[in-house]
């Protein structure tokens, strides 16, 4: 698998970009950086986009996909749970903010939804993805992706910590996992679903004790304003657990 880091934040900037990463050029999780960081010519060779949640920094490109693969003339498919979809119909495919993309044009919508469940396994294009529930302040789920060759990468996507249940469904060999905040401001982080470098190695002990090993892990949906503070505590945690932790930059490539 071949996976680009599209955003790597959740504050879009000039020089940085909310959560997006792209697998293998076909596959993307979540819609943060798609239209901004894509061709036309790229856009139309996505297969699926995986929604990880209702949150607008995750689907915040999908109006705009819509429009884009209306003009085209095409379709793309979107997988995501009951409740993201549910969100999503009342808040943004309405007719009210933008088109409704998912119904327009009739005899072939620009966008259509596939509904999907946490917990069961699903093929998407040569895939295969297992939605696992985290623990964010609204309901999300992470994506276990399985390339044909048996490669396994995890997206957590949002998440605060007590990941045991999730740890014990997967085996990546590769781990994209949220640090959002600096130690500093672990009750916001507690409060709103997210971790810090402290709680990510909470979390990363509690993986090594459930699977005896660490997969190589990569830090997304860092917040830029606070990069500098979470890179120097994040040294801290490869120190006490003896592996390297890197942060996902935008543009980042990597191959498992």
């Amino acid at each position: 698998m071949k996976i680009r880091i599209l955003g790597g934040h959740n504050i879009e900037t000039k020089n940085t970009s909310c959560n997006t990463i792209l697998i293998d050029d076909v596959l993307a999780v979540d819609a943060g950086a798609l239209t901004a960081k894509l061709s036309f010519k790229e856009q139309l060779n996505l297969k699926a986009i995986l929604l990880s949640h209702q949150h607008y920094d995750h689907i915040k490109d999908i109006p705009l996909l819509g429009m884009n693969f209306y003009m085209q003339e095409q379709t793309l498919e979107i997988y995501t749970f009951r409740h993201v979809y549910d969100t999503l119909e009342a808040q943004l495919f309405n007719n009210i903010l933008y088109p409704d993309f998912t119904k327009q044009p009739p005899r072939k919508p620009s966008l259509h939804v596939n509904i999907i469940e946490i917990g069961k396994a699903n093929k998407i294009d040569k895939y295969n993805v297992l939605p696992v529930k985290v623990n964010h302040s609204v309901p999300t789920a992470g994506y276990q992706i399985t390339s044909q060759d048996g490669k396994k990468l995890f997206i957590t996507s949002d998440t605060g910590p007590g990941l045991e249940g999730c740890w014990e469904k997967i085996s990546p060999n590769l781990l994209l996992i949220e640090t959002t905040c600096p130690n500093k401001d672990e009750d916001f982080a507690l409060q709103a679903g997210h971790l810090t470098p402290a709680l990510l190695q909470k979390e990363l002990e509690s993986f090594l004790k459930i699977k005896a090993y660490l997969p190589q892990i990569i830090l997304v949906h860092v917040n830029p304003l606070f990069e500098k503070d979470i890179k120097d505590e994040v040294s801290l945690v490869e120190r006490a657990l003896g592996t390297k932790i890197r942060i996902g930059t935008e543009g980042m490539q990597l191959n498992i």
